[in-house]
């Protein structure tokens, strides 16, 4: 099982790169398409102009908890901590994470997106939780 933890650190890595390309396709296609010149749109404030902001606001949410996933595999990793329980939780934020940002750039239904953050949630505190009791008896 020596260095699994890596993969699910790649796919939220490879997560993050899709939702840069749909933010990038949505984006300039809404630009082009409503002749909206890019210095229009050259401060956060001024995105507003752009109505589909789904895939920008997804992307900004994949630097919020993610990063903590990101800091919590490589610490499991570094402590050699890496055991069946921290996989599954692992690979349990990160398919909750794919679908969380299926659900924001596509339909965008607020308690759906609510309900896969808040289990996705639950996954990385409980890998944290489970980081630190392997910490304590060490």
């Amino acid at each position: 099982m020596h260095n699994q933890l890596i993969w699910p650190l790649f796919a939220m890595a490879l997560l993050s790169s899709l939702v840069w390309l749909r933010l990038f396709q949505t984006r300039i296609g809404e630009m082009k398409r409503r002749q909206i010149h890019p210095q229009q749109v050259a401060t956060s404030v001024q995105t507003s102009l752009l109505e589909d902001t789904r895939a920008a606001d997804n992307f900004r949410n994949l630097f919020e908890l993610p990063v903590l996933f990101y800091l919590a595999i490589l610490l499991a990793i570094h402590l050699n901590f890496e055991n069946i329980i921290l996989l599954l939780l692992a690979w349990a934020f990160v398919a909750l994470r794919f679908l969380h940002s299926y659900i924001h750039c596509t339909y965008n239904r607020v308690m759906d997106r609510f309900r896969v953050y808040l289990i996705s949630g639950i996954m990385l505190w409980s890998f944290w939780v489970v980081l630190a009791y392997l910490f304590l008896i060490k």
